[in-house]
């Protein structure tokens, strides 16, 4: 049994996975609304209220599992990236839990533990494959080879998919998380009622900036016409990014040859995305998000850190 532990966001999460990938307890507390009076995430009011759900979120984890502390044979925690101050307190817990119990452990990259949702019970993915992992801070296609790592083939030059999306929503007066909220306008929009740019960058790279501005400049000219195109602007606008990202794909599939598609990370729970890559493997719904199950499930395959040896374990922000 494996505990988990993720607080790379805004969100709290802790898992129990076995060592053969069966999710038996997985827990998550947004803080969604005590940021959306922000419009986005305030890194100092996230580290704070993880400090007061870490220990609740741990201890009903392990309740729904029906098991305790005993039964736990290694804490797999995030490392990064993410927002320093928030993987400071995952990882202070994850390391007293470890010490206390002279138990080994996991640390998890961030984006490892997106790929590694694919991994779990019932119906897990097995390597190799193609997988596009688009978020609110990373887009990245990556060749997986085995279950302990990826090679990365192309990557955002600038905003992440999942932040276009964000920003798209906040510029048409949307709620946060935008990206939900976005879609659901779209499914009522025309996708067609507005061209907006797909950027052509080398290789597999993506970009999404000029989309946005796009988006900006679009929103000016209507004036007062904007309440009545906002579907039709979600539509289009949401129609551009997912083609990008599908394009983008593709190419990836025939540069590789890799037959099998899967898809991660909190965009992986969109619509138009779904239905635009129907061949390939999506993490379940409850998974695409952040979540402490798929930093459990990468934690069978990390380096497990003996007792003590973890206690000088740093968090990082970003890769590089």
């Amino acid at each position: 049994m494996i505990l988990g532990i993720e607080t790379s966001c805004d969100d709290t999460a802790a898992a129990l996975v076995t060592a053969e990938g069966e999710v038996r307890a997985s827990v998550v507390s947004s803080q969604a609304d005590l940021h959306a009076r922000f419009g986005g995430v305030v890194p100092e009011v996230a580290s704070r209220r993880h400090l007061e759900l870490v220990s609740p979120v741990v201890q009903e984890a392990l309740g729904r599992a029906e098991v305790t502390l005993d039964d736990v044979e290694a804490v797999a925690v995030t490392q990064g990236p993410g927002l320093v101050g928030a993987l400071l307190v995952g990882l202070s817990a994850a390391k007293a839990l470890a010490w206390a119990r002279a138990l080994p452990l996991v640390p998890v990259d961030h984006l490892h533990g997106h790929v590694a949702s694919l991994y779990l019970a019932p119906d897990p993915v097995e390597p190799p494959f193609l997988c596009l992992l688009a978020s609110g801070g990373h887009t990245l296609l990556l060749d997986v080879r085995d279950h302990s790592g990826y090679r990365v083939l192309g990557t955002s030059i600038d905003d992440a998919a999942g932040e276009a999306f964000d920003k798209g929503a906040r510029l048409l007066g949307l709620g946060y998380p935008g990206g939900p909220a976005l879609d659901r306008l779209a499914r009522a929009g025309d996708p067609d009622a507005f061209s907006f740019p797909v950027a052509r960058v080398g290789g597999l790279d993506f970009s999404f900036s000029g989309l946005k501005t796009a988006l900006l400049y679009a929103t000016r000219q209507l004036g007062s016409e904007l309440e009545s195109r906002r579907a039709d602007l979600a539509a289009s606008y949401q129609r551009a990014i997912v083609r990008a990202l599908v394009e983008r794909t593709q190419g990836a599939g025939e540069q590789t040859g890799l037959e099998t598609v899967a898809v991660v990370g909190g965009v992986a729970a969109n619509s138009e995305l779904r239905a635009s890559l129907p061949g390939a493997r999506f993490a379940p719904m409850a998974l695409c998000t952040d979540n402490a199950a798929m930093i459990a499930s990468a934690g069978r395959y990390g380096r497990r850190l003996p007792y003590p040896r973890y206690l000088d374990l740093d968090a990082y922000a970003s890769h590089g």
